[in-house]
């Protein structure tokens, strides 16, 4: 069991602990939820670099102490000058790795525009963590130099790349210090623009300055004049331009409980969608981790994923019918298709017809090792839930700054066609999917992983784990996970293996005997390994006016009370 930390006032969970510390030290000085999490989100793109890029992505979810409630999409968009054919036209249908899958970052613009709505504190303070962890360095742990390793081809083939992530050509050794004093300049750079502008005008006129510094100042200037000479298309006025939206939430009762996502511009409406089927199939009455209760969990996650697949997409661009796909009449019509044996496939959207996807031939799945996530809760009852991501060994690290430009375009479909399809200013449908409870006491529960597509189904489990079983947050976080394959894959080449199911091999053997006998293809993970996901939550405990926190130790997680 992992432990719990409970304390009277506040509590934090990240995916590092040094960023977890981060933020409870905002807490302890008087910050609030959404001045520690940006503190812990930033943190994130240093501590865990190989995952999570400081220009990457960054989904933030906002519950305030009154009780409202917002998403700030931190989702940045494709180039305008991106012609809509080119990848089917010159790359043969495939997203290339380099500068031609950037979008605009949005990630700085997110964490900024937070600050601004709802902090208290100053820009350069809330970003004096990761400045420190970036020029001082921290300890490598063995995720990242798993990393490294993994795709130590990749990150030999730019040399900005190979400066920060293969110092004196080799993989740095667990419990090395990892340095990066390009980030660190280009933090400071930022830091300084701040506080120059704020003795001037003022706490909002320094997060201003940063902003700018950022999309149009030297760091812009930087960014574009790279990309644009490695063949990519981002512009200044791609830069100049960005905000992140202030989008709508989605929220849905279940069982006295209210559970919120972001919009279906990421797959956080996926997990309502599970947890509804999965209602509607009976689950409340099913044994923790029986054959029976995790056959269910899979045909529901396979069905929310075929209406993901189907649907999903910028609702800029696309129209996605989720009242429809959340309706009582989907939900009960999705579950009466859930019987004793797997589905072959995956299961048809109900609201149309969607072509059956290719089988892959591959002995195991493709996964992208990136993505974190934060979740804080103040004395106040102001509560924060982020998923900031991106990886550094698909794209270059612009020169002299330290950061990749945010490469989630490798999520966008390369025919425009698709739901998910690349157009100019389109924004791909991200993986990333903070995610909160409003509990029937009224307490706040943010919650998130990393994860790719394995998200939702780890949220899902660690959420029934927590309010099904009366688990204690830790013993929730630490039970052993499943994940289903039986749906094309988020990531290039968008691979699919119908009734493909991975175990973590403490789910007993009589269990997995069962499932495969119900027509599920299973594959052992270990014990507990770190492609199950890393869920971090904290819940408020209204009736005894305490606050817990847990991590997972799957990955270099983090969680402390106070």
């Amino acid at each position: 069991m992992f432990p719990t930390m409970i304390g009277p006032r506040h509590g934090v969970a990240a995916g590092h602990y040094l960023a977890a510390a981060a933020a409870h030290t905002v807490l302890e000085n008087g910050g609030n939820a959404i001045d520690a999490g940006c503190a812990a989100g930033i943190a994130l793109g240093v501590l865990l670099p190989d995952l999570v890029n400081v220009a990457g992505v960054a989904p933030i979810l906002i519950r305030r102490a009154d009780g409202r409630i917002e998403s700030i999409a931190g989702l940045g968009h494709w180039p305008a000058a991106l012609p809509a054919d080119i990848f089917l036209r010159e790359h043969g249908g495939s997203i290339p790795e380099g500068v031609r899958r950037t979008v605009v970052p949005a990630a700085p613009d997110a964490w900024i525009t937070a600050l601004e709505r709802h902090g208290t504190w100053r820009f350069e303070d809330v970003v004096s963590f990761a400045i420190r962890y970036a020029r001082e360095g921290f300890a490598v742990h063995p995720l990242l130099r798993e990393s490294i390793l993994t795709h130590r081809a990749a990150y030999e083939r730019w040399e900005s790349n190979r400066a920060i992530f293969l110092p004196g050509g080799r993989v740095p050794e667990i419990g090395e210090r990892f340095v990066q004093a390009d980030l660190a300049r280009t933090l400071q750079y930022m830091a300084d623009e701040a506080r120059a502008a704020g003795q001037r005008g003022g706490r909002e006129a320094g997060l201003a300055a940063a902003h700018a510094a950022f999309y149009r100042g030297d760091i812009a200037a930087a960014i574009v004049a790279h990309q644009q000479a490695e063949g990519g298309f981002l512009s200044r006025e791609d830069l100049a331009g960005f905000r992140s939206p202030i989008e709508p939430v989605l929220r849905r009762p279940w069982r006295g409980h209210e559970v919120i996502t972001c919009g279906p511009w990421c797959q956080g409406p996926a997990l309502l969608e599970a947890l509804l089927i999965a209602e509607a199939a009976g689950i409340a009455h099913l044994a923790h981790n029986s054959a029976e209760y995790l056959h269910v969990l899979i045909e529901a996650i396979k069905c929310a994923m075929a209406d993901r697949e189907a649907f999903f997409g910028d609702p800029a661009f696309v129209d996605v019918p989720l009242d429809r796909l959340l309706s009582e009449e989907h939900i009960r019509a999705r579950a009466r298709g859930i019987g004793r044996i797997a589905h072959p496939g995956m299961p048809e959207p109900l609201l149309g017809r969607l072509a059956e996807p290719r089988e892959s031939s591959r002995a195991l799945p493709a996964i992208e090792a990136d993505t974190s996530y934060c979740a804080v809760v103040d004395r106040w009852g102001n509560a924060f839930s982020a998923t900031p991501s991106d990886g550094s060994w698909n794209s270059p690290v612009t020169p002299g700054l330290g950061i990749v430009p945010s490469n989630r375009g490798s999520q966008s479909r390369p025919d425009p066609r698709h739901p998910a399809g690349v157009a100019p200013r389109k924004r791909p449908r991200l993986t990333p999917n903070p995610a909160m409870l409003i509990t029937a006491e009224g307490g706040v529960m943010p919650f998130g992983t990393p994860g790719g597509d394995v998200q939702i189904q780890a949220m899902l489990q660690v959420l029934l784990n927590i309010l099904q079983f009366g688990m204690e947050l830790g013993e929730a976080i630490a039970a052993p996970r499943i994940a289903s394959y039986a749906f094309p894959s988020s990531f290039a080449p968008f691979e699919y293996f119908p009734r493909r199911v991975a175990i973590e091999s403490r789910i007993e053997p009589r269990v997995r005997s069962d499932l495969a006998a119900r027509g599920h293809e299973v594959q052992l993970w270990p014990e507990m390994t770190w492609l199950a996901g890393a869920v971090e939550v904290v819940m408020q405990r209204p009736r005894h006016g305490l606050v817990a926190a847990a991590a997972d130790l799957r990955r270099p997680a983090g969680a402390m009370a106070g």
